[in-house]
């Protein structure tokens, strides 16, 4: 997921905001506090003059998708939920509205690409969750998680367990594609620059 890090720094810098801070290791620095629960760790933070600009999780699955699905989804939707009760409740002082981030990269394989069964018996599953594949899921999931506004942007990404060497990756929706997430990071970055 460095390379996913790498991109963001670069975007930050190429759209003029070159007095942020740009936090990426350490459990502490990576830490906001939450409602919910006391704190959450990210991926990685973006401040400028003690204002929160940007809070990414960058997530990844290869195998067991079955159950890892279920976590991440159940982990997102209460992460972004954790965080902008505490955006409403002061959390983060005065500023406008953080860049909240969200990014799936999920092996390209047979097990994510293939129709998945669920059963239950006591009301009808939604319609677009019928013979979903685990790859389209996520896809629904993350236009899901914008649409509802717990993210200002997400995407899933589908790349070959052999991608280490050829870099290759492939994007599910035009909606959900790394284009979008990084043209609505490098939109608001460049927003912030301008204030």
């Amino acid at each position: 997921m460095d390379g996913f890090v790498s991109l963001l720094i670069d975007l930050i810098k190429a759209n003029g905001l070159k007095d942020a801070e740009i936090i990426r290791d350490g459990r502490i620095p990576l830490t906001l506090p939450g409602y919910f629960r006391p704190t959450k760790m990210w991926d990685m933070l973006v401040l400028r003059r003690n204002r929160l600009i940007g809070a990414i999780e960058l997530k990844s699955q290869s195998g067991s998708f079955g159950n890892n699905f279920n976590n991440r989804t159940e982990e997102a939707i209460g992460t972004a939920q954790d965080l902008w009760t505490a955006f409403r409740e002061g959390s983060f002082g005065e500023s406008q509205r953080p860049f909240v981030g969200w990014l799936m990269l999920v092996e390209d394989a047979a097990g994510s690409r293939s129709p998945v069964t669920d059963r239950c018996i006591h009301f009808p599953i939604r319609p677009e969750f019928e013979g979903a594949s685990y790859i389209e899921r996520y896809n629904l999931l993350c236009r899901k998680l914008v649409q509802e506004q717990l993210y200002t942007s997400a995407a899933v990404v589908t790349s070959p367990r052999n991608a280490i060497r050829t870099g290759e990756f492939s994007d599910v929706s035009e909606l959900t594609s790394l284009r979008s997430f990084v043209t609505n990071f490098a939109g608001h970055i460049a927003s912030e620059a301008a204030r």
